[in-house]
């Protein structure tokens, strides 16, 4: 999503790095060009002045023009100013009161507030609460399918809405139904407009009064740039908003709008959107998505993610497994679900420190396809091919191919593959399996 500011910042502090010694003059012409960078990315043209103006006042001081690395003092300023211009730490869900406790989603129509409220759902249920959905647009009769389809994938209970109904009297009587359905967070997902108006404001205030949500949360998509954040303003006067969840930030979205609600609003984005799955709803760390922006990686989320899908018992496992050169091809197919779990393999690489601004892996088009079709086959294989895959003949290769929907060509790849992988487990345990992190796939 930043990929574009990330490129730009790159040029200017390369160039920066490059003096021995900073003056006034390179430093004003490398923020120069950093400015023209964040207005490039619909960063708000206020924000931008501020934030140039704050870099500047660190980066003429003391600590940078007497530093022996000026260039680098300067990275680490701009990185400084980043967070703290996106909020500095991590802002959660505010869930405090008397329980069911409610959530209240609001937004324009097409930002996203129904699969956003499915995809709270989710991250509820992974921090152990119960939460309870509320269909509340009563003008869009689909927007109440939806939201009861989502409900029945994931699990949770949807409180019953019909169109007739007043929203207010859902909202009310959707707390009874979660007490009595032992939930513990109510998500609301209210009606939106295709533009903000008087009529939709009465509404949502009304709700809001009615139920006294422990937290209003915006859902804007961040597709629309700078008008997410003038969107922002005009629901926070209206309701004093909590925070705001940015949807579709997966998109071709500049970056402009996580860089300027903060600080044009004051409230904190709390969550993005990074995908259609309903667990593509991540927390917003403002310290990693600086990182991330100025090429710096994003490890602690691609740890998170790693934990997220990782089964302690199977990792300890399978390096026991390791340790005795017993690597299976089944044990292969297993490795490669669990990091497929984990996202996008390009998504994966850009969070390696150093990989987003690496020329070999910058244009890297991972074809998740290959993928796909590595597990057609395994699967394609017996239980004794995959334990001892040296019996894989001529025969069994065309069978495995036409079962897999593949070419033989495709089999042989993949045994080629895996049979350099185990030669290369082999020489490392020789000389010790420390290189191998528990539970991933050594290739």
């Amino acid at each position: 999503m930043f990929d574009s500011l990330s490129s730009r910042l790159e040029g200017v502090f390369k160039k920066l790095k490059g003096h021995g010694k900073l003056t006034e003059k390179n430093v004003e012409e490398g923020l120069r060009e950093v400015r023209m960078a964040l207005l490039e990315a619909d960063v708000h043209y206020r924000v931008a002045k501020k934030f140039i103006a704050d870099v500047k006042a660190r980066a003429l001081g003391q600590e940078v023009m007497k530093s022996l690395t000026p260039g680098q003092q300067v990275v680490k300023i701009v990185n400084e100013e980043l967070t703290r211009l996106m909020g500095e730490s991590l802002e959660d869900l505010n869930l405090s009161g008397t329980r069911p406790v409610s959530v209240m989603l609001v937004g324009l129509q097409g930002s996203g507030k129904t699969t956003t409220s499915g995809k709270l759902a989710v991250y509820l249920k992974k921090k152990g609460k119960k939460p309870y959905l509320v269909p509340a647009d009563v003008y869009r009769p689909a927007a109440i399918d939806q939201l009861k389809k989502l409900g029945g994938q994931i699990g949770v209970p949807v409180f019953p809405s019909e169109t007739e109904m007043d929203p207010v009297e859902i909202c009310d009587k959707a707390r009874t139904a979660a007490q009595k359905a032992g939930c513990d967070v109510l998500l609301l997902d209210t009606a939106g407009r295709l533009h903000l108006d008087a009529e939709l404001m009465a509404e949502l205030v009304r709700i809001r009064d009615a139920v006294m949500p422990s937290d209003i949360l915006l859902v804007a998509d961040a597709m629309t740039g700078q008008d997410a954040v003038n969107i922002s303003e005009s629901f926070d006067k209206a309701l004093d908003l909590g925070g705001v969840i940015l949807s579709k930030m997966d998109g071709d979205a500049r970056g402009g709008a996580a860089l300027s609600i903060r600080a044009i609003t004051g409230k904190p984005i709390k969550f993005i959107g990074v995908g259609e799955k309903l667990t593509q709803l991540e927390a917003f760390h403002p310290d990693r998505i600086a990182s991330s922006i100025l090429g710096m990686g994003d490890v602690l989320t691609l740890i998170e993610k790693a934990q997220s899908v990782m089964d302690e018992e199977k990792a300890v496992e399978l390096e026991k497994k390791l340790r005795k050169s017993q690597f299976t091809l089944e044990d292969f197919k297993d490795q490669m679900v669990q990091i497929r779990k984990m996202g996008s393999l390009g998504d994966l690489i850009g969070m390696i420190p150093g990989m987003k601004t690496n020329k070999q892996f910058k244009n890297l088009d991972v074809d998740e396809t290959e993928l796909v079709r590595i597990e057609a086959i395994i699967n394609s294989m017996t239980p004794h091919e995959r334990s001892h895959h040296q019996v894989i003949n001529g025969s069994r290769r065309k069978r495995i191919a036409r079962g897999s929907g593949t070419q033989v060509q495709d089999v042989n790849r993949l045994l080629k593959n895996y049979t350099q992988v185990m030669k290369m487990i082999k020489k490392l345990n020789k000389g010790g399996i420390r290189g191998f992190g528990r539970g991933m796939l050594p290739f």
